[in-house]
């Protein structure tokens, strides 16, 4: 497996790879990891469908990438996935995926039309004093002292940050800025997570800082992800044949150890409740998706909150990863993300609007009409002075085919869950979907006379705690998280947000079809190069462009300098002057 950049590779077709026909493939889970390693294997591996089976835990596909209508809850979405141009490997997987609404057009000619037609931005990312704007302008607001330390980070290099938290290497002053504000709800970063992932997003994203205040970097899909992204996959991989095992859990795998070679040798799983054990050979590949960020999930309803009952490390997933650890240190750490679940939970709600009372309300924060059918938010709204740290979202609307016109479905989420509210005087964690909902309709500013009839006969709020949501921001070193392909594995593979990969950030629909890619490629040995991540960090103009926006604006000759560095400064600027150079700097504004 090799990366590679440009068009020439991106638009080839790979040979058929050698004996491919002898291989079957065992792919465990049914997320957007497993679902994209098996679209590599029918479109890149050319192996026949029949030959690649996915077995899901779950009586439906999708994993975290979810999306339903409960016919005892009401519509369901855990959370949202925010997409961007440069998902190199997401969107060559999309444009082979034919799209389930409009004929002979693939899911990445829908999309890339609809974000043309309908761009995304926000015209206000940020309120207080329950549903007023915040004034942040669009600025990061942050003082020299604090740009330099980001600036430092950016720099570092990732084993200097092994085990460090943020708080170890930003400050109070950053901690303040607005750039903080906006990165922490955007991403879901706590100041204990961890400063190489910090790290990693600021470099991954640089080409995005400035579309950071009014989330115009972002792009989303029609509808919610699980009919637009993970239905389109599953229908593709059906037609090609591939077997689906549902309500299957598999428990382990188990390795032999021949001379150099760690071979993956039985599946050990329950179906049915009966255990099996599936014999291996090295024709046999086996990919797993180790952790999950919504394994045991739970969800409450207008009446009652979710028990947040998990002990650390329980879910399938994760004593699955527990169980093929032990066997070899190349299999990674699991317990460094799984153990810490005060530190790794927060929770989300689904509402849903059911008369006109309480859209106009939203109308008047996000200045659209939410009916449109176009952007309404674009993207979350962070409510500054929440006790919560409370965002909310209204995406196109329907966000579901079959939700009713008159309806609107809206994700709210809390970054803290043991504080309590700002009306409700209880932490979400032990709130209802009814005491949830009064305090989203407080922070909109509806009258507060009116909270309680409003929540209870005009919405409706179905809850979920998930408490290993983000446990792959917990600090880390090497060997945490283990390779795509450990040391020695001619057979099998890890795939998600828990199997390491250079450069490219965890908590993205990129990164699960970036280890499938990779996955793939290295076992079946294809012979076309995987695009590398996007190579922003390292294009000058991008640099200049997001240092001065950092900045707000503001040129390199208005920082606070010492007397040396000032000097320096000039003497550089004047032997830049009449160059290239000079032109350049220019151009971004920097001088």
């Amino acid at each position: 497996m090799y990366y590679s950049n440009g068009n020439y590779e991106a638009f080839a077709r790979p040979l058929k790879p050698a004996g491919v026909d002898e291989k079957s493939a065992y792919l465990v889970g049914a997320g957007l990891a497993s679902l994209a390693a098996a679209c590599f294997l029918v479109r890149d591996g050319q192996m026949k469908g029949e030959r690649i089976h996915i077995l899901e835990e779950l009586p439906l596909p999708g994993g975290a990438c979810d999306g339903i209508c409960d016919p005892t809850k009401g519509f369901i979405i855990r959370g949202g996935r925010e997409m961007e141009n440069h998902f190199e490997c997401l969107w060559d997987l999309f444009r082979s995926i034919p799209s389930l609404e409009t004929p002979d057009v693939s899911v990445l000619d829908e999309y890339y039309w609809l974000n043309k037609a309908d761009p995304n931005y926000s015209l206000m990312r940020v309120t207080e004093r329950r549903g007023q704007d915040a004034h942040t302008d669009k600025q990061f607001a942050m003082s020299d002292k604090a740009c330099m330390e980001l600036m430092q980070l950016f720099f570092t290099k990732d084993e200097d940050l092994y085990d460090k938290k943020i708080s170890d290497v930003l400050g109070e002053e950053f901690f303040k800025s607005n750039f903080w504000l906006y990165w922490r709800s955007m991403f879901a970063f706590e100041d204990w997570h961890s400063a190489l992932e910090m790290k990693l997003y600021v470099q991954r994203f640089i080409h995005h800082i400035g579309g950071l205040p009014d989330l115009s970097a972002l792009k989303f899909t029609k509808y919610n992800q699980y009919e637009s992204l993970i239905l389109p996959m599953v229908e593709y991989l059906e037609k090609h044949g591939v077997n689906f095992v549902y309500n299957t859990r598999v428990t382990n795998v188990l390795f032999e150890k021949r001379g150099a070679k760690k071979v993956a040798a039985q599946l050990v799983l329950e179906q049915n409740g009966q255990a099996k054990t599936l014999p291996l050979t090295e024709n046999d590949l086996v990919f797993v998706t180790n952790g999950s960020c919504t394994e045991n999930s739970s969800l409450g309803d207008d009446d009652h909150a979710p028990v947040l009952n998990t002990k650390p490390g329980q879910g399938g997933c994760w004593q699955l990863w527990r169980n093929i650890a032990r066997q070899d240190p190349a299999f990674g750490r699991p317990d460094k993300f799984c153990t810490n679940l005060p530190a790794t939970n927060w929770e989300s709600a689904t509402v849903t609007t059911l008369d006109g009372r309480i859209p106009p309300y939203i109308q008047k924060i996000c200045q659209r009409d939410p009916f449109s059918g176009k952007v309404v938010t674009g993207g979350i709204v962070t409510c500054r002075d929440s006790k919560w740290l409370m965002s909310w979202t209204v995406n196109r609307q329907p966000h579901f085919k079959d939700q009713p016109k008159d309806q609107l479905v809206v994700w709210v989420y809390g970054l803290f869950t043991d504080v309590p509210g700002d009306y409700v005087k209880k932490p979400m964690r032990e709130c209802t979907g009814f005491e949830i909902t009064q305090e989203w309709l407080y922070h909109l500013g509806v009258p507060v006379q009116d909270i309680p009839d409003m929540a209870r006969n005009s919405a409706h709020c179905i809850p979920c705690m998930m408490p290993y949501i983000t446990a792959f921001f917990m600090p880390r070193t090497k060997g945490d998280r283990p390779q795509v392909v450990p040391e020695g594995c001619v057979n099998f593979a890890f795939l998600g947000q828990f199997a390491d990969t250079v450069r490219d950030t965890v908590f993205t629909t990129e990164y699960s079809v970036r280890t499938a890619m990779e996955a793939v490629y290295t076992l079946l040995d294809v012979d076309r190069g995987v695009p590398e991540v996007w190579g922003s960090v390292y294009d000058v103009r991008a640099l200049l462009d997001a240092t001065v926006k950092m900045r707000d604006g503001k040129k390199i000759t208005d920082m606070k300098l010492p007397f040396m560095l000032r000097f320096v400064m000039n003497k550089a600027l004047k032997k830049m002057h009449g160059t290239v150079i000079e032109e350049l700097m220019q151009r971004y504004h920097v001088i």
